[in-house]
């Protein structure tokens, strides 16, 4: 049977592949370590199960409106005025079947075929396959220091160019933008007419005191031309509820909502009465996870800085620790993914490799696992550059 040309082009996740080789050894009996999911290890907070229980014995179990339900629409909106000063109404609010489809849902509505979307690097993977799905051309923003520059924006930008995707806290790199800096970046997306799409899944894990800024939230003028995307899959350990949530200009919501409508229809009913009870309950649990995150990566970058030919960015936000690692390739072993596959074949511990993340010279690992676990893992590291170098 013949598959279409546009499956054909579209690339497997490599982080979810080799989460899967990763578990598939595992279940072998094999010793395996793995920092390659991005999902916390924490578990949902009480409360929130509570309530998704109490949804199924309600019998809220039915279809809901397709864009999600008004009280959750009427949550986020709460939650954006509360934490990020920006003020929507529900009908500028998408709830998906994750921040996934939301991301997904927006390019389809905005991108035609041949517009280009700037995506600056490293950037997560699935980005450039939903502006390919779209019929877009990605232009591939590599910044001379760590943080795209306004400057170095608006010298990227053609005639072509009709969005950028921002991430910040940044997967995979941790990178958090300030306020000056997305000042400058917002005003040349509002001179030179470019649509913003700012993911924020990332948002509430930031380290060192610090605080991750919205785009959106520099003035009304470059709201009019965002879409904020977030979710509640990293601030309440709620990955498998499947909830993310968009907000945006009205025009651009309801194009995305009626991709939704034709494609999975509404998000799952009792995850939604969860996300319902995360973002209007008790918010203690942040602190305490975003300490121990901190504790976590704090051990890891020192530790892989130790290491000879290993050289680790210290994120300024979310759970990830992306690692230059070229200094340790040879000839067997000459890029990321062949790194990563003699690293799980020989050392058993699972890392993701930078290739599909726009740097073939680094991999990623995640901390959102055990402390006992990042030092075993560490260690079965260390031996195995040990050997390469």
């Amino acid at each position: 049977m013949k598959l279409s040309k546009l499956v054909q082009s579209i690339n497997p996740s490599i982080t979810l592949l080799i989460t899967a080789k990763a578990k598939e050894m595992k279940k072998q009996g094999l010793d395996v370590v793995s920092f390659a999911a991005g999902e916390p290890d924490f578990d949902t907070p009480w409360h929130i199960k509570e309530a998704g229980k109490r949804a199924i014995d309600d019998g809220f179990t039915k279809y809901t409106t397709s864009s999600g339900i008004s009280e959750l629409k009427e949550a986020v909106c709460a939650k954006l005025r509360r934490d990020n000063w920006l003020d929507y109404e529900k009908k500028n609010i998408l709830i998906s079947a994750g921040a996934k489809q939301c991301l997904f849902n927006t390019i389809l509505a905005l991108v035609n075929p041949g517009d280009e979307v700037i995506i600056p690097a490293p950037y997560w993977v699935s980005y450039k396959e939903m502006v390919k799905i779209a019929g877009g051309h990605c232009l591939f923003l590599k910044p001379k220091g760590e943080k795209m520059t306004a400057d170095e924006l608006e010298k990227t930008i053609t005639s072509k160019s009709k969005l950028l995707i921002l991430c910040s806290p940044s997967n995979p790199s941790g990178i958090v933008y300030n306020e000056k800096e997305l000042k400058a970046i917002a005003s040349v997306c509002f001179k030179k007419h470019l649509i913003i799409i700012s993911d924020e899944c990332y948002e509430i894990l930031v380290y060192d005191r610090k605080k991750a800024v919205s785009i959106a939230s520099i003035n009304d003028k470059i709201k009019d031309q965002t879409v904020v995307v977030n979710g509640v899959s990293k601030t309440y350990a709620m990955t498998g509820w499947r909830i993310g949530y968009c907000a945006g200009p009205e025009e651009v919501i309801q194009a995305a909502g009626k991709i939704q409508d034709h494609s999975t229809s509404n998000p799952c009913s009792i995850s939604q009465k969860a996300a319902l009870a995360a973002l209007n309950g008790p918010q203690d649990h942040i602190a305490k996870m975003v300490k121990e995150y901190q504790r976590r990566r704090d051990y890891m970058v020192e530790k892989l800085n130790s290491i000879k030919g290993v050289r680790a960015q210290k994120p300024e936000g979310a759970f990830y620790v992306f690692t230059n690692v070229s200094r340790l390739y040879n000839k067997k072993i000459n890029g990321s993914v062949k790194f990563c596959q003699e690293l799980l074949e020989k050392a058993f511990v699972a890392v993701v490799p930078g290739a599909d993340f726009g740097d073939d010279h680094s991999i990623r690992f995640s901390f959102a696992t055990g402390f006992e676990h990042i030092k075993r893992g560490l260690e079965r590291f260390e031996k195995f550059c040990e050997k390469l170098s």
